[in-house]
């Protein structure tokens, strides 16, 4: 396989976390990658491995997904895998999100994965191939207090994608999801906003208990490299299959949480979050 007839893979969020991940593995792998950001500063260290292209792209902007779209078609020629990676999480009450907060929410973790998908299918429908890869969560197939924002995005997420799954086969296009479970990465850092203020709120006691429990757990959370495994496994594997459990914790929640009784799951939840 040489470098021109070598795949092709766009990603988004590529900057860092399971993104940044992704774009080293599958370009170890022999791919070239378009590996894409807001600020493609960020990505100084993938721009100096020849696999990789740097391109900015934000997911809220439909003129940048066009032109980032547009310059790796240009660069390539076509368009293999999309993983849709790039998103946040919102943590927090419900009640005191504003309208703004849930727009931006909603703006990247789903609209951005519509536009991206939108924006690519033309070319894949053309060449009779292509796979979506969409990162979606665990939390887009079990629900968390005080997620309740971020969880409606990736179930949404998770919705969208089994629907796309049916509608593309027949052009010999495939749609999957990745649930991981929790990650070692920055997502409860700089990619974690918040619904709520400094000040006392009605839920602050509800928002310490959960807090300290989700502190508690990150030291078993699965690295980004380990998140990126199962990407490259989603987009090489050549199966049907549409879903992808990604972190030993995902399998084992989404396993108890379909054979459970709803009251026994609900409470396995409450303790979960330190309820």
């Amino acid at each position: 396989m040489t470098r021109e007839t070598s795949p092709v893979v766009l990603i988004t969020g590529a900057s860092s976390g399971i993104g940044h991940a992704t774009a080293n593995l599958f370009a170890e792998r022999g791919w070239r990658i378009a590996a894409t950001m807001r600020n493609p500063a960020d990505g100084k260290d993938l721009a100096s491995r020849p696999e990789i292209t740097v391109l900015p792209l934000d997911v809220t902007d439909s003129a940048s997904v066009d032109a980032a779209v547009a310059s790796m078609l240009d660069l390539y020629g076509r368009i293999d895998v999309v993983v849709n990676n790039a998103g946040y999480g919102l943590f927090g009450p419900f009640e005191t999100a504003t309208d703004d907060v849930i727009r931006r929410q909603f703006a990247t973790n789903v609209d951005g994965i519509f536009a991206v998908t939108r924006e690519v299918l033309p070319a894949m429908r053309r060449q009779g191939w292509g796979t979506i890869i969409n990162v979606a969560s665990l939390g887009g197939l079990i629900s968390l207090p005080l997620f309740s924002l971020y969880n409606a995005t990736k179930f949404a997420v998770v919705g969208f994608t089994e629907s796309l799954s049916y509608e593309l086969a027949p052009f010999g296009i495939s749609a999957k999801i990745i649930a991981p479970g929790g990650v070692a990465t920055d997502f409860a850092g700089r990619s974690m906003a918040r619904t709520f203020g400094e000040e006392e709120n009605a839920y602050s006691a509800t928002l310490a208990k959960v807090m300290t429990a989700m502190s508690e757990r990150r030291g078993n959370y699965s690295t980004p490299d380990a998140i990126a495994e199962v990407i490259f496994t989603a987009a090489t594997d050549g199966s049907s299959k549409v879903l992808y459990l990604a972190g030993p914790d995902a399998e084992l929640a989404f396993e108890r949480n379909r054979s459970m009784p709803e009251a026994e799951r609900l409470e396995m939840v409450k303790q979960y979050a330190g309820l």
